[in-house]
């Protein structure tokens, strides 16, 4: 079982790319009053049928050449049903997936979030020729960030490489995060 909701975001977006997807969208919802997380990844990928969406949630199944096992989708279904919810893929052959899991906050066995901002900066700056978008909301107020802002700041693309960047880019994210968490506002 992967660690924290970082690693999920990272594994289930890693897919996403691997699917072709030029666009991922990642939202990830807290809400104290409704005892909730919900993890959502989204793109716009090559899709799977009925048949594949079944498959992809069996430990045994993978595309992958380098392993026998795909335990990502596997392990993410467990963890959100050992915490009172559910895991929900809805997808279609060449339009894309969005995969959805839903946690009970307070459960013993909810995952922590892990380092969400290294998780994004791994993605921005790994992929540089693809586009994210990530939405993180807690108790209703809302941080929403992607490349395409991150680029109109940086007014040029290829400064997503630059080490300086990465550095910042975590910063961001992680105040950002922090920021809603701890009631103040972005």
């Amino acid at each position: 079982m992967l660690q924290d909701l970082s690693q999920y975001i990272l594994d289930i977006s890693e897919n996403s790319l691997k699917a072709e997807a030029s666009r991922v969208e990642i939202a990830l919802s807290e809400s104290t009053q409704g005892n909730g997380i919900e993890l959502s990844v989204s793109d716009n990928g090559t899709g799977m049928d009925s048949e594949q969406i079944l498959m992809v949630q069996d430990p045994f199944y993978t595309t992958r050449t380098e392993r026998k096992v795909g335990l990502g989708i596997p392990f993410l279904k467990q963890a959100a049903e050992l915490c009172g919810g559910k895991l929900e893929i809805v997808s279609q052959r060449g339009k894309g997936t969005t995969i959805r899991a839903i946690f009970q906050r307070d459960c013993i066995d909810c995952p922590p979030l892990g380092d969400i901002s290294a998780t994004l900066v791994a993605l921005f700056v790994g992929w540089t020729d693809r586009d994210f978008v990530f939405r993180y909301s807690f108790d209703g107020r809302e941080f929403t960030a992607g490349t395409d802002d991150i680029v109109g700041i940086l007014e040029d693309r290829n400064l997503l490489k630059a080490p300086e960047v990465a550095g910042w880019l975590g910063r961001f994210f992680r105040e950002n995060i922090d920021m809603l968490r701890s009631g103040r506002e972005c």
